[in-house]
């Protein structure tokens, strides 16, 4: 690595870790401004918010970086450009091509450092981050769906009217078993409740029924011990829940989801996608910032870092709404994830060409 490689990834990742600093620090003022009534109210200590923001930090610090990588980019390309530093640079017969590495260098190391800590180590912490807000910020929660549908096995479906997510209680149970589009074995009960000590259901006023190719057998009884493939947390608030997953709990819970037939499943697919586009979405913001930013401008360096953010707020809209069509079914939700990186990408080769040479 040449000295002008050295001294171009320290710039950027210095000022790359000044501008997180500094969009963190403003964004945990405004969360604290916006949250200490709440605070107030549960006569919170200090003790007791610190592990929230401790888990806060990191995760608002992974979330804006590709935005914090496109930022740092045009500050220190538009600054160098300001000081005539790249036309000494490129004047030295060192190509524009060749001034990307230490650009590209410094974003995949960010990429990495980033996809580690989204996949493995902000899960963790945002469980007590999740946590927190469930518990002090939001309000309680009920579960109110009614009519639900899972399936818990290849051939087995259960129903229950109505489930009371406070006692563990369903209502109108059935699981019925269906082989060659033939419903071959049905158990129904009044309720079906969960037993925190043995671990298993209990059914209440049960009704079995077998189905044979002519006739029916038939029990029944009062009190049954059975093991079902759900558990009650499966009815929990599943607020934020795809936060607190780590990228193989992601994956085993979208195919628990894809086995239940869950319509929900989009959503998990889409959050996993996120966490594999972003590493390569910082790459990207970084080469379109160094193409934007590289040429001296009139308007000096301020022209330039306005336009950066000008080209993130592009961004954060285009990847708004992209992840909005993708959430609906409208697109296929890789393709939704891809297409602000499609269109930078797209738009960085076209002004690649009209950068100084």
């Amino acid at each position: 690595m040449r000295i002008i490689d050295r001294y171009i990834l320290k710039k950027f990742l210095s000022t790359y870790v000044f501008v997180v600093l500094i969009l963190v620090a403003i964004i945990v003022i405004i969360d604290i401004t916006e949250r200490n009534d709440k605070f107030i109210k549960h006569q919170l200590t200090f003790v007791e918010i610190l592990p929230y923001y401790l888990a806060f930090i990191p995760y608002i610090s992974n979330l804006i970086t590709p935005i914090t990588v496109f930022i740092a980019t045009v500050f220190v390309t538009s600054k160098m450009a300001s000081h005539t530093e790249i036309i000494a640079i490129l004047s030295s017969g060192v190509s524009f091509r060749r001034l990307m590495v230490p650009y590209i260098i410094g974003s995949v190391i960010i990429g990495v450092i980033s996809f580690f800590l989204n996949g493995w180590i902000i899960p963790e912490a945002n469980k007590t981050r999740i946590a927190f807000q469930i518990q002090y910020l939001k309000k309680p929660y009920y579960f109110t769906e009614r009519n639900i549908h899972i399936k818990v096995a290849p051939h087995e479906y259960i129903y229950m009217q109505s489930y009371n997510s406070n006692a563990s209680t369903g209502f109108r149970f059935t699981l019925e078993k269906i082989e060659n589009n033939r419903l071959v074995e049905k158990l129904s009960a009044n309720r079906i409740e969960w037993d925190s000590t043995q671990n298993n259901w209990k059914l209440k006023n049960w009704d079995h029924r077998i189905i044979l190719e002519k006739n029916e057998i038939v029990t029944s009884g009062v009190l049954l011990d059975t093991a079902i493939d759900i558990h009650p947390k499966d009815f929990t608030n599943t607020y934020g829940l795809h936060e607190t997953l780590t990228n193989k709990e992601l994956r085993e819970f979208i195919e628990l989801l894809k086995l239940r037939g869950d319509e929900g499943v989009a959503f998990y697919e889409i959050e996993l996608y996120v966490r594999y586009m972003a590493p390569f979405a910082a790459l990207i913001l970084t080469l379109m910032g160094l193409i934007v930013s590289s040429r001296k401008s009139r308007g000096g360096a301020g022209f330039q870092i306005a336009l950066g953010f000008l080209l993130a707020f592009i961004y954060i809209i285009l990847f708004i709404m992209s992840r909005a069509i993708a959430d609906a079914g409208s697109i296929n939700p890789v393709l939704g994830i891809w297409i602000p990186n499609i269109i930078f990408s797209a738009v960085g080769v076209i002004l690649y060409h009209t950068v100084p040479r």
